[in-house]
């Protein structure tokens, strides 16, 4: 390999990389519903094990859903077809500004990620009382 391809590959390889990542979110399917003060998350996670999955939120208020899915090795085994992804996979989730992030719960049931985002409730309306007769501050000194 001359220098130039060596340049070639190792400038293509954070590409590579992305390219990679992006694969892995689009093929982990979602469903996304809004329910009665919540969002849920739905994703499907076939194969994938709870203490390998991390849910957090970014500080710009998006939903962050990561981990790994491992095939189990087997010496007798000889794959003759493998379409399963395996691997890392990332999925981030825009949230809106009502969510709750003190509220956010998450359960693995049947391959399928379950994630709940409780939403704040909307804010009361707060009425001032208009009194007769300006304040000090607003009057103006006579001339």
């Amino acid at each position: 390999m001359d220098f130039s391809e060596e340049v070639e590959k190792v400038a293509s390889a954070p590409a590579r990389a992305n390219v990679r990542d992006r694969r892995a979110m689009a093929s982990t399917p979602a469903d996304v519903k809004e329910v009665p003060g919540a969002l849920v998350f739905e994703i499907d996670m076939p194969g994938a094990k709870s203490g390998k999955m991390k849910v957090q939120v970014e500080d710009d208020n998006t939903l962050v859903i990561s981990g790994r899915r491992r095939r189990a090795r087997s010496k007798e085994a000889k794959y003759q077809r493998m379409e399963r992804r395996m691997g890392k996979f990332v999925r981030k989730f825009p949230l809106p500004e009502d969510a709750d992030l003190d509220a956010i719960t998450a359960a693995l049931q049947d391959g399928v990620l379950a994630v709940r985002v409780g939403k704040k409730p909307p804010p009361e309306p707060k009425t001032i009382e208009v009194k007769v007769g300006g304040p000090s501050w607003l009057k103006t000194p006579h001339g």
